[in-house]
C-alpha cells in the first residue's frame, strides 16, 4: 500500500464523495476509483458501500479509518520533528474555529501541544461563517477547526475530529418547537434561514435543497452573524439547521433545538493551504488527533 492510496483513501473516508475527493486531491474520478480499488482488493473486502445516491464506509472502512489517522499524522509529524530537531522549533501558531465546540478541542490540543514545544504559543482566533476561508488565504491563520465539507482547490482537509448531530433551531411560537424530533421532510413549508456567504456545496450538505422525496426546501440567506440570524428564528421569522451544541452554548427562552431523525452528523475537521504546513502546524495537527477521543472522529 502506497503513500498516494492511503491518502486517498483518507480523503474519500472524510468527503464521502468521489468527486468532492478528486477535486481535493487534484486527481481524476477514474483514478480515486482506481486506488480505492486496489486498497480493496489488497484488504480482500470492501471499505466502502457505494449506490447511486451516497458512498458510505463499511464497517471495516470505519476500523482502517481509525487506525490510519494516528499514522497518518505520525508521519507527517515525524518528518516535521526531524526539520525541527536541526534547526529546534518556536514561534507562534495561529489556529482558527468556527463554533465553540471546536474551540473547546483546540483549547485542549493548545495544551498538549505546549507541553512538547515550550517555546511556542497558540493563538486562537474565530473565523467567520461567512467568510470561512479568507483568514487561511490572507496568512493570518496557520490552521482552522471548521465544518466540513469544505472542499477548495488551495486548500487541504485534514482528519474530521469531532462530529456534532444536527438539530432544528425553531422559534418556541413554531409548532414543530413541542415536537421531540423531526425530520427533512418537515422542513417543506418552512423558511429555512442560513448565514449568507457560504459555498453552496457546504449550504446543500447542511440544509438540503430538496427532501429525500424530491419536495423543494425554501432557503433564505439573512445575515453573516449567527446572533442575529437566532434572532430572527426568535421572531419567528424562519428556522435553521444548526449543530446541537447550540443547546449549551445558545440557550435562549424563545427558541426551542428539536433533534432530526434522518440527518447525518454536521463534520469538523482540520484545514491548511495546499502550498505547505509548517513544522508547527503538523505538530500541532497530531496534538488535535491524539486529544481528541475516538468516538467523536
Amino acid at each position: 500500500m502506497n503513500w498516494q492510496e492511503i491518502e486517498t483513501f483518507l480523503a474519500l473516508a472524510e468527503e464521502l464523495h468521489f468527486g468532492r475527493t478528486a477535486d481535493r486531491l487534484l486527481l481524476s474520478r477514474a483514478r480515486v476509483s482506481q486506488m480505492i480499488q486496489s486498497m480493496e482488493d489488497r484488504v480482500g473486502a470492501p471499505l466502502f458501500e457505494r449506490t447511486s445516491r451516497r458512498v458510505s464506509l463499511t464497517p471495516l472502512g470505519i476500523q482502517l479509518r481509525d487506525d490510519l489517522i494516528p499514522h497518518h499524522c505520525g508521519v507527517l509529524t515525524a518528518v516535521a520533528q526531524a526539520a525541527d530537531s536541526a534547526r529546534g522549533i518556536d514561534g507562534v501558531l495561529r489556529v482558527g474555529f468556527s463554533s465553540p465546540l471546536a474551540s473547546k478541542l483546540l483549547i485542549a490540543a493548545g495544551e498538549a501541544f505546549r507541553s512538547c514545544y515550550p517555546g511556542c504559543a497558540v493563538d486562537i482566533r474565530e473565523v467567520p461563517l461567512s467568510d470561512r476561508y479568507s483568514g487561511l488565504r490572507s496568512g493570518e491563520l496557520d490552521l482552522q477547526l471548521i465544518e466540513f465539507p469544505a472542499t477548495e482547490p488551495d486548500l487541504v482537509c485534514g482528519p474530521v475530529l469531532l462530529r456534532d448531530p444536527r438539530v432544528l433551531a425553531v422559534s418556541t411560537r413554531n409548532p414543530l418547537s413541542t415536537r421531540d424530533a423531526v425530520t427533512i421532510d418537515d422542513l417543506v413549508g418552512e423558511t429555512v434561514l442560513f448565514i449568507g456567504g457560504v459555498p453552496g456545496y457546504f449550504l446543500d450538505e447542511v440544509i438540503p435543497a430538496h427532501t429525500p422525496g424530491g419536495a423543494p426546501i425554501h432557503r433564505s440567506a439573512t445575515t453573516a452573524s449567527w446572533q442575529e440570524l437566532l434572532a430572527h428564528v426568535a421572531a419567528d421569522a424562519g428556522v435553521t439547521v444548526t449543530a446541537a451544541q447550540g443547546i449549551h452554548y445558545y440557550p435562549r427562552p424563545d427558541l426551542a433545538y428539536v433533534p432530526f431523525t434522518d440527518a447525518t452528523p454536521i463534520r469538523y475537521g482540520l484545514q491548511w493551504r495546499a502550498s505547505g504546513m509548517s513544522t508547527l502546524a503538523s505538530a500541532f495537527v497530531r496534538a488535535a488527533v491524539e486529544t481528541t477521543p475516538v468516538g467523536g472522529r
